[in-house]
């Protein structure tokens, strides 16, 4: 398996350039029906139908778009299902940009690894049973690091330029979480980890089936990006402010957050080889915020589906899907991306790219530390960094839909032993 992962890095980086031949200009909509058809080490495969939906107005800030709107229904394997339909649009408010995503996700079987990242011990074997006189079968599979987790979300945030490349934000946001044990027939008579915390009160009563969260996002946007979602240059820094007033349940969850985001696109060789990179910290400032909803990244604006961490497709590439959860975290992602090959296909313009590139991240404010300490579930060590190292390919069609594939591996062990993978849409940042 790491013979086969360094191979594709090396092949990645030795493929041929084509030089670039002048592009096809889009104007009017244009639509992107596609099937969905995807595979995540955390969720299985997946299969579904989504359609991208791009005004270009009269072409001449092509590639921009005037609007883009998303629909996108699917399912995988191991149960997850998705409903979410997302709309960008920067002509509707002069100078500024309304965003807004409604989403519904299903998952039955969704990953918990305990708080604090290396605080908690990880073994993707453990098996514990219910005192029932089950005996194990010697297929049995582990589901100690699982639970289940349905969510609903609603998002809307716009912006308004101020000066030159600089915005201001607002963004408002509901979150309704529903959360259990793993119940799934497989696994009745396992014991797991979320069984564990809440028998030890590491997770309360009042927040063991999860709740609402309430949002309200201001802040400011510095961005001098070429393109939104291919970029070769230019930066973009979003900083705000969240406040999650406890509006709904009375369990006294109130919190005051911090978010900072800042990326940057050096180009090194014309717009064919760009370095990307990304500096990402969250924390709380004040309050006390629900299990559930440790693992949230407060963005105003979604690149990727998940916009929860660490670990996934949408922070840490390579380490259990929320294998880190703390109060405040930081990560830092770089990559190299170099677009090797252009083509034309059903008048539409095409880019092979890839991406070699090295993720890392920790907690910088423990979550429930002491009380995890006293439980019996410490492994003895504070959380560090977690490191990993993968590459991707990237298949783009008018700068402004990604198709992506990509594969991680994480430093550490007790982030996961596999090769991660993931295809689906866009970059990371």
């Amino acid at each position: 398996m790491k013979k086969s992962f360094l191979l594709l890095i090396v092949l990645s980086l030795f493929m041929p350039v084509k030089a670039q031949k002048s592009e096809i200009i889009k104007t009017g909509w244009n639509f992107g029906p596609l099937p969905v058809v995807g595979f995540d080490s955390d969720l299985g495969f997946q299969y579904g139908l989504c359609c991208d939906i791009f005004n270009f107005g009269d072409g001449s800030n092509y590639p921009q778009y005037d609007y883009k709107i998303n629909v996108e229904a699917s399912t995988y394997t191991k149960g997850s299902s998705i409903l979410r339909t997302y709309g960008d649009f920067k002509h509707l408010i002069p100078d500024g940009k309304l965003f807004f995503d409604i989403t519904y996700f299903n998952a039955p079987k969704f990953g918990f690894y305990g708080f604090n990242g290396f605080a908690q011990t990880y073994d993707p074997d453990k098996i514990v049973w219910w005192e029932t006189g089950a005996v194990p079968s010697s297929d049995a599979k582990s589901g100690y690091n699982f639970m289940s987790r349905n969510q609903f979300r609603i998002l809307t945030s716009v912006s308004k330029k101020i000066v030159d490349d600089l915005s201001i934000a607002a963004g408002l946001a509901f979150y309704h979480i529903t959360t259990d044990r793993l119940s799934l027939k497989e696994y009745h008579d396992q014991t797991t980890l979320f069984d564990e915390y809440v028998d030890n009160g590491l997770i309360r009563d009042n927040e063991k089936n999860g709740g609402n969260v309430t949002q309200f996002r201001i802040g400011a946007v510095y961005d001098t990006r070429d393109h939104d979602s291919d970029p070769t240059c230019g930066e973009n820094i979003e900083a705000s402010l969240v406040y999650s007033p406890d509006l709904i349940d009375g369990n006294g969850y109130s919190n005051l957050g911090l978010y900072l985001s800042m990326s940057q696109y050096k180009s090194l060789f014309s717009d064919r080889l760009t370095f990307a990179y990304r500096f990402l910290v969250q924390a709380k400032l004040s309050g006390e915020i629900p299990y559930y909803f440790t693992n949230n990244i407060n963005s105003m604006f979604f690149r990727k589906l998940y916009t929860e961490g660490l670990g996934g497709n949408a922070s840490v590439r390579g380490i259990n899907r929320n294998g880190v959860l703390g109060e405040g975290m930081v990560m830092v992602n770089g990559e190299v991306r170099w677009r090797i090959y252009d083509f034309k296909f059903i008048n539409q313009n095409w880019q092979i790219a890839t991406n070699p590139f090295f993720d890392a991240g920790q907690t910088i404010q423990p979550y429930r530390l002491d009380e995890q300490k006293e439980s019996g579930l410490f492994s003895g060590n504070e959380d560090g960094i977690h490191c990993t190292t993968g590459v991707g390919i990237k298949l783009i069609m008018n700068h402004n839909m990604v198709v992506s594939f990509e594969a991680a591996k994480a430093l550490d062990e007790n982030d996961g032993n596999g090769l991660w993978t993931n295809i689906g849409f866009n970059y990371l940042f």
